[in-house]
Parts: structure tokens; C-alpha cells; sequence
């Protein structure tokens, strides 16, 4: 797989800082989540591939990730140690919110409905990161294994 360059990748960060986050079309989500080693605040900027039902606490609806660097991503082990996460979205800032692993199932169906929804998505992702069956081919195991998706539902 392929990694964007840290400065590419970091530059949502100060735009959802500042409240900004709607000139970002409600695309990327920023998760702030501890780290499983250190146990400081870290921030990772994540596209939305899906989201569930209407606005919950705080504005923000479930909102469904994928980690496109796969299972190995530290934010994934981190939120896979410690699912309580703080989200960014849009005009939204800090709602608390619980991080859940969806599994190969959970994964695969995100994968297949995401890909149906957005099919010139999928394949600009698919290059980026150098994932060619994101793309098109089947959701099988070994794309989800690749891309496992986790679920940020806001909480009380």
C-alpha cells in the first residue's frame, strides 16, 4: 500500500481546528483517540464512508471509516485499545463518540455499499493506496483483511 506524504496528510487537521470543518463538504472526519503506548491525544483525518441515520448527540451522526493503511495503522490499534474517541465534523467539534470494529462482515458489506455508492470514489481511493480490488472484483476476504471498517457513534 502507498502512504500519502504526513504533511498531506495532516493538513485537514488546522481546518477542523478552526471550525471549518464544512469546507470539507462532510467527507473526512477528524478522530482524536489515546494513544495504546504513551496515552496522549492523537488526531487522525479519515474519509467518511458512510453514514447512519440522522444526527445523533452533539449534531453528529454515526459515521462509519475504513483504515485505508489496513489493521497495522496506529490510529486503528489505538482506537482497538481504547474505543473512546472524540470526533470532528462539519461545524461539530469534540462530540464524544465510541470507536467499534465491524469485523470482516461488518466490513465487507461497508465495503460493497460504499463501492455501489460511489464507484468514481472507490477507484480514486483505490489508486491512492494502491489497493486495485477496492476498485472492482469482489469483497472477499483479503480486501477486507486489508481495509476493516470501524463504527464512530457519538454517545452521551
Amino acid at each position: 500500500m502507498r502512504r500519502l506524504p504526513r504533511a498531506v496528510a495532516r493538513a485537514p487537521v488546522p481546518i477542523f481546528r478552526a471550525g471549518l470543518g464544512p469546507l470539507l463538504g462532510g467527507a473526512l472526519v477528524m478522530v482524536e483517540h489515546r494513544g495504546r503506548v504513551t496515552g496522549r491525544s492523537r488526531t487522525v483525518v479519515l474519509e467518511v464512508v458512510e453514514r447512519a441515520g440522522r444526527a445523533g448527540r452533539g449534531g453528529v451522526p454515526t459515521i462509519v471509516v475504513v483504515a485505508g493503511f489496513g489493521p497495522g495503522s496506529q490510529w486503528y490499534r489505538n482506537v482497538a485499545a481504547e474505543p473512546r474517541v472524540r470526533v470532528w465534523w462539519g461545524t461539530r467539534r469534540a462530540v464524544p463518540a465510541v470507536a467499534e470494529l465491524l469485523g470482516p462482515v461488518g466490513s465487507a458489506e461497508v465495503l460493497r455499499r460504499y463501492r455501489a455508492a460511489h464507484p468514481w470514489r472507490a477507484r480514486f481511493v483505490s489508486r491512492a493506496l494502491g489497493v486495485p480490488a477496492l476498485a472492482s472484483g469482489p469483497v472477499d476476504a483479503g480486501l477486507v483483511a486489508r481495509l476493516p471498517a470501524v463504527r464512530l457513534r457519538p454517545v452521551r
